[in-house]
C-alpha cells in the first residue's frame, strides 16, 4: 500500500505541482492559447474552443479544455476578453481550472508594422484529489473499518488556488508576426502541504509565423492563391524547453495544412530525445467558422499512449465586416 501510495504521489507531483503548462498543438490556428495579444487581434469578436485528449491508451489518460472569448473596442483600441482553461488526470483525478481577464492595445510603429502589447490576470484553482486516496494509518487492522482522518501532512492541503499574472507582445504586418509570452510573473505558490512552498516556474515562449515569398510571381489562380508560412515556437519553463519548427500550408484563406517536428534543443539528460513527436493540423474556415483538428505522432521510446488528439472550433462575429478590408488585422488562419 505505501509503495503504491509513494508513486502515486510521485506522478503527481511531477505531472502537476512542478509539471510544465498545457501546450496545445493547434496554437497556430487558434493563437489566443499561445499569446494574449491576439486578444481582440481581428478586430472583432469572436470566440472558440479547444479540446486536447492525451494518452488515451494509458492509465493517466488527460483531457485539456480552453475556451475564450474576446472583442475589440475601435474607438479605444484595445481588446478585452476572457478565457477558461481546465486539465484533468484520470489516474489522480487532479483537476486545475483557471480563468483570465485579458487587455491588449495595438500601436501603428510605421507604414506596415504594429505592435501589439497586452497583459492578463488569472486565478487558477487546483485540487489534487487526495480523497479518493486510502492511507494506511486510516485502516483499523482489528475491525476493518475505514476512518476518514489521518496524520499525513499532504493532506492537510488538496485545494490550492492562487492568483496568476501574466504578459504578451506582438508584431504583425500583413503577412507575418512574431511575438513572446511570459507567465507567471508572480511565480505562484502551488504547494502540496498547508505551509510549503512551491513557487510554479516562470513559463517563457517566442513564437512566429513567416510568410515565405515562394508563390507571389505565380499567375496561376491556383497557385496565387496559395501561401507558405514558416512557424517556430521555442518554449522554456523551469528544466522544460521544447521548441516546435514546421511549415503550413494556406489555400485561398479557406484550408489550411500543417506539420511540426517538437524538439528538445537542450538535453537535460542523455536519455532524453531530441525529436519528441511529429504534430500534424487541418483547418477550414466556412463562414466565419473555423474549424481545426490535429494529431500528434510520439517518437520516443514510450509505450503505445493512443497519440494526442485536438479539436478545435471558433467563431469570428463580424467577418463580413473584415472582408471589405477596412481594418488591418494580425494574419493567422
Amino acid at each position: 500500500m505505501r509503495i503504491f501510495l509513494f508513486f502515486t504521489l510521485l506522478t503527481i507531483s511531477l505531472n502537476s505541482v512542478r509539471g510544465q503548462d498545457v501546450i496545445f498543438s493547434q496554437n497556430f490556428l487558434v493563437p489566443e492559447t499561445l499569446n494574449t495579444s491576439f486578444t481582440g487581434a481581428l478586430r472583432s469578436s469572436k470566440m472558440g474552443t479547444v479540446h486536447r485528449s492525451q494518452w488515451r491508451n494509458s492509465a493517466f489518460k488527460t483531457n485539456s479544455n480552453f475556451v475564450f472569448f474576446d472583442t475589440w473596442l475601435e474607438g479605444y483600441k484595445t481588446g478585452l476578453g476572457v478565457s477558461f482553461l481546465n486539465q484533468t488526470e484520470s489516474a489522480s483525478t487532479y483537476t486545475f481550472n483557471q480563468i483570465n481577464f485579458n487587455y491588449s492595445m495595438a500601436f501603428q510603429i510605421s507604414d506596415s508594422w504594429y505592435f501589439r502589447p497586452s497583459i492578463s490576470v488569472g486565478y487558477g484553482m487546483k485540487n489534487y484529489g487526495f480523497q479518493n486516496l486510502l492511507l494506511e494509518d486510516q485502516i483499523n487492522i482489528n475491525s476493518g473499518n475505514i476512518d476518514t482522518s489521518t496524520i499525513d501532512p499532504l493532506l492537510l492541503r488538496t485545494n490550492r488556488n492562487f492568483f496568476d499574472f501574466s504578459s504578451s507582445i506582438l508584431f504583425n504586418n500583413e503577412d507575418s508576426w512574431i511575438g513572446f509570452t511570459i507567465k507567471h510573473l508572480n511565480k505562484p505558490n502551488i504547494s502540496l502541504t498547508e505551509n510549503g512552498n512551491v513557487p510554479l516556474d516562470i513559463f517563457m515562449s517566442v513564437h512566429s509565423n513567416m510568410l515565405i515569398p515562394v508563390f507571389n510571381n505565380y499567375r496561376n489562380d491556383f497557385i496565387g492563391m496559395s501561401k507558405l508560412f514558416l512557424i517556430t515556437n521555442f518554449m522554456l519553463q523551469g528544466q522544460f524547453n521544447r521548441l516546435d519548427l514546421g511549415t503550413q500550408y494556406v489555400i485561398d484563406d479557406r484550408f489550411s495544412i500543417g506539420i511540426l517536428a517538437s524538439t528538445s534543443p537542450i538535453k537535460n539528460t542523455n536519455q532524453s530525445s531530441f525529436i519528441s513527436s511529429i504534430n500534424t493540423f487541418a483547418g477550414v474556415r466556412l463562414n466565419g467558422f473555423r474549424f481545426g483538428y490535429s494529431y500528434d505522432i510520439n517518437t520516443t521510446k514510450l509505450l503505445n499512449t493512443g497519440g494526442i488528439h485536438e479539436f478545435s472550433i471558433s467563431y469570428d462575429f463580424n467577418v463580413n465586416i473584415r472582408k471589405l478590408e477596412r481594418y488591418k488585422c494580425v494574419p493567422f488562419f
